[in-house]
């Protein structure tokens, strides 16, 4: 190559630059700030709640289809690496999705983490408020039979003596069971939904709080009611 082309690339090149500078002071344009961030950079928790967690549990951790993010006595049985789970991997077989990345969701760990964070930051209360609450899990099976007896005790009250409704909704409506799973349902039977009016494990109608076995049997009463294909233990 001549001394005469690579003045011409190279004055060329220069040119090109310049141009592409003075594109980026254009009035208008907009800085690197100003860009909109890539989904997986967001780190603000309420942007990341508000469009991942609000459209089930509600603008303001209430409200919502699912339980409510801001209840105490469910931020107080629940642990870390509990909600962690459900938040990451969903519920098999219920409304909840994944939303980690390696499950399918577009979620990183890092944004996973920020949610918990802030979901008991903005909302955790009292760290009394699940005193001698029944355990959020348990690997005890419940009894159907046993659990008749306490619905009947504490339950039908509000939601009829068949469990398909009173002044409070049916709680064995085959779309809603079939919609939940048993967790959930443990978790409303001690942790309530103060919201909708629906009392925690302490406050049931039979004037006396609920003990772990209890809870296993009657959340195994509600899930004998779960239409045989749609049944789940999950």
């Amino acid at each position: 190559m001549n001394a005469r082309k690579c003045k011409s690339l190279l004055a060329s090149a220069s040119l090109a630059a310049i141009l592409l500078a003075g594109c980026d002071s254009l009035p208008g344009r907009p800085t690197q700030a100003e860009l909109p961030l890539r989904p997986t950079n967001v780190t603000d928790f309420a942007t990341l709640y508000g469009e991942n967690c609000a459209g089930c549990h509600g603008a303001d951790g209430k409200s919502g289809a699912a339980i409510a993010m801001n209840n105490p006595v469910y931020l107080a049985i629940i642990d870390d690496a509990s909600m962690r789970h459900v938040v990451a991997n969903g519920v098999p077989g219920s409304a909840m999705p994944p939303f980690a990345q390696n499950a399918g969701g577009s979620l990183t760990d890092h944004q996973i983490d920020i949610l918990i964070a802030g979901i008991r930051k903005s909302w955790a209360g009292a760290s009394d408020a699940a005193a001698g609450a029944p355990p959020y899990s348990s690997s005890t099976p419940g009894d159907s039979n046993g659990g008749a007896q306490i619905y009947a005790a504490n339950c039908q009250s509000c939601h009829g003596p068949d469990g398909k409704g009173g002044t409070a909704g049916s709680i064995v409506d085959p779309s809603y069971l079939a919609l939940v799973s048993d967790q959930y349902l443990r978790t409303v039977v001690i942790a309530g939904r103060p919201e909708l009016g629906h009392p925690d494990w302490k406050s049931a109608a039979g004037g006396q709080p609920l003990s772990p076995q209890q809870v296993s049997d009657v959340v195994a009463w509600l899930a004998s009611k779960r239409p045989a294909p749609l049944a789940s233990s999950n």
